[in-house]
């Protein structure tokens, strides 16, 4: 597990990668504004930070999830008022552990924020918008408490089975039960 972690990091830091996990949660991928022209609706933060201003001068945090996925308007280049965070079960982790990241970035994202953007992407207004969906990622060998859990709690989840090459294929569709098709 612990090498497809870091692939499906890798895989996830990419746009194209990270749509093809959001195949695998059909509600999701209906938020990127466009889905004619994927590659430039979608910022993605591998590891994000948030800044958060104050009265001496702007705190950092690192967000405790793995990737931040930003919907963007293709045309105009702005944030639209949702973000997508992924949170990758990690190796050892058990489900208060999870959890627990999940409740740690709803605290640190309850105060005003703006994200740091990676380079090509400073330009754009980046706000932290009100509504932040969690998506949590697990594996074969993610023990079936994890994802009761996340079930019990009304969190949503997918199971990663597949090879992370296999995220950007772009005739890798999910119909909508979540079933490849």
């Amino acid at each position: 597990m612990g090498a497809d972690y870091q692939e499906l990091l890798a895989e996830c830091s990419q746009p194209l990668g990270a749509i093809g996990l959001l195949r695998r949660h059909r509600g999701y991928l209906e938020l990127l504004p466009s889905l004619r022209r994927l590659e430039t609706s979608l910022v993605t933060i591998l590891l994000p930070l948030v800044s958060m201003p104050r009265p001496a001068g702007p705190t950092y945090s690192a967000l405790p999830c793995e990737v931040a996925l930003l919907p963007c308007d293709p045309t105009w280049q702005v944030k639209m008022d949702q973000e997508i965070l992924l949170f990758l079960h990690r190796p050892g982790e058990d489900l208060s552990d999870l959890l627990g990241r999940w409740r740690e970035t709803q605290t640190i994202l309850s105060q005003p924020y703006t994200w740091v953007m990676p380079p090509q992407h400073q330009h754009m207004h980046n706000e932290g918008s009100e509504r932040v969906y969690p998506l949590f990622v697990l594996w074969p060998a993610t023990p079936g408490r994890i994802r009761r859990g996340l079930q019990g709690s009304g969190l949503p989840c997918v199971v990663w089975e597949e090879r992370p090459a296999d995220l950007s294929s772009p005739e890798a569709e999910v119909a909508p039960d979540g079933e490849r098709t």
